[in-house]
């Protein structure tokens, strides 16, 4: 079953230096937290921001490519996690036949809110997240001015 999610927010995780993207559920309350890298997380930060930069960065380019060729990016699914490695599909549409395309998290996200697609994530991912007690307890905690701006 696909769980329906939204991008709560991003987090600097200075124990690892790296980002958090949070993901939540639209109906619920359970999260979902991906460490990306400063990369995804600027261009999905520029993306939440609607920011249009001067020139198409590389998921603009995505955006672009598919637009052109008219395929619609119709939803991405975050759907396993292996190794404290999460995966993900972008699920493309020209209009007859349904493709799934490999994709990291980070980047199908940062696909996503350029298109407007859906972001979904598979039930048994969220069984099996690899979040600790202290980090569930950490996220609970949050407010929403610990979500800065990472720029």
């Amino acid at each position: 079953m696909l769980i329906k999610m939204k991008v709560e927010g991003m987090l600097f995780d200075p124990r690892s230096n790296m980002y958090i993207l949070l993901l939540k559920e639209v109906e619920g309350n359970n999260t979902l937290p991906i460490w990306i890298g400063k990369p995804e997380a600027d261009s999905i930060a520029l993306a939440l921001g609607k920011v249009e930069t001067p020139r198409p960065l590389t998921h603009d380019l995505v955006k672009n490519i598919t637009e052109s060729l008219k395929v619609k990016i119709t939803k991405i699914i975050v759907t396993e996690i292996q190794d404290n490695t999460y995966y993900a599909l972008v699920c493309l549409n020209d209009g007859k036949d349904e493709t799934l395309v490999d994709s990291r998290p980070s980047d199908a996200v940062a696909v996503a809110l350029r298109v407007n697609a859906p972001i979904y994530v598979e039930d048994n991912v969220m069984e099996q997240k690899s979040s600790s007690d202290e980090l569930g307890e950490w996220l609970k905690n949050l407010k929403p001015e610990d979500f800065g701006n990472i720029m």
